[in-house]
């Protein structure tokens, strides 16, 4: 069984550090072979591929854009009124997975509109996002780029983000029955969603196209004190025959002990950067 490959999530990773460059540099000085990034749009594509091609990295995801974040936007994808926002920031999220080789692109589900009551909503809001999933798979097949649909808890993350399970995310790929659109796995979402991992994780992942992991309920790094068994874990998606990578989308409560637990997995597994 081929070992997992991770990539570091600079959104998070290396906080002391200001700007991305600085952080790809960090992430391949730390021994990672892939970057992922939610909204890069701060940075041109041109000094952020730069930037990656000198660390001899490659950025294997980034998000669509948020939205209006002033007036709590997080994602466009299913917002009623939106469509046309959504398919500009498609676009802008397009240009830069291509100026920087990534192929993949979360596609932001958002938010219940303030004030709305969610179950009289969904069935719009469900509408709406499909229509905007089958424009945005037409757009991704003509670059081959894959979009990611992600579930985030509604639990403690965000009360109000529209999809929040991978049975609701499963149900919506299906109706749109695209190829080239599949699920990420944010198994801290899906903890505090859902729990039964290991029966959700061997039912979905035939179709996930991206995994991200942080501790529960702290979102600290795998290692810290939390419900899950992350050795397990591991061992279960290189059993499941996981190919993808695995983001690392936590809060490092030491950056300078943030990653030893990675680097423990690398020592079993026989990566090049285990004793550095």
């Amino acid at each position: 069984m081929a070992p997992l490959r991770f990539s570091a999530n600079l959104s998070w990773l290396f906080p002391e550090l200001s700007g991305l460059p600085a952080r790809v540099r960090a992430a391949g000085s730390s021994g990672f072979e892939a970057v992922e990034v939610a909204w890069p749009y701060a940075e041109t594509p041109e000094a952020l591929a730069r930037a990656a091609r000198e660390a001899g990295l490659r950025l294997v995801l980034i998000n669509t854009p948020p939205g209006d974040q002033e007036k709590g936007e997080m994602g466009l994808g299913a917002v009623p009124g939106r469509q046309a926002a959504f398919r500009e920031g498609l676009e802008q999220a397009v240009r830069y997975a291509k100026a920087l080789g990534c192929p993949r692109i979360h596609l932001m589900a958002g938010r219940v509109p303030q004030g709305a009551d969610r179950i009289a909503v969904k069935a719009e809001m469900e509408a709406v996002f499909l229509e905007n999933l089958r424009h945005a798979a037409g757009v991704l097949a003509q670059e081959d780029l894959v979009g990611l649909l992600e579930p985030i808890n509604t639990r403690i993350t965000d009360p109000q983000y529209f999809l929040d399970t991978p049975q609701q995310a499963a149900a919506i790929l299906q109706k749109v029955g695209r190829p080239n659109l599949q699920l990420q796995m944010d198994i801290f979402h899906w903890q505090i969603m859902d729990g039964n991992l290991t029966g959700n994780i061997r039912e979905f992942l035939p179709i996930v196209g991206h995994v991200q992991v942080a501790q529960v309920p702290g979102r600290g790094e795998p290692s810290s004190p939390g419900e899950l068994n992350f050795p397990y874990l591991f061992q279960l998606l290189e059993d499941e025959g996981y190919k993808g990578f695995v983001g690392c989308e936590y809060q490092p409560r030491d950056t300078v002990e943030g990653l030893s637990w990675l680097r423990s997995y690398w020592d079993r597994r026989g990566h090049p950067e285990a004793g550095q």
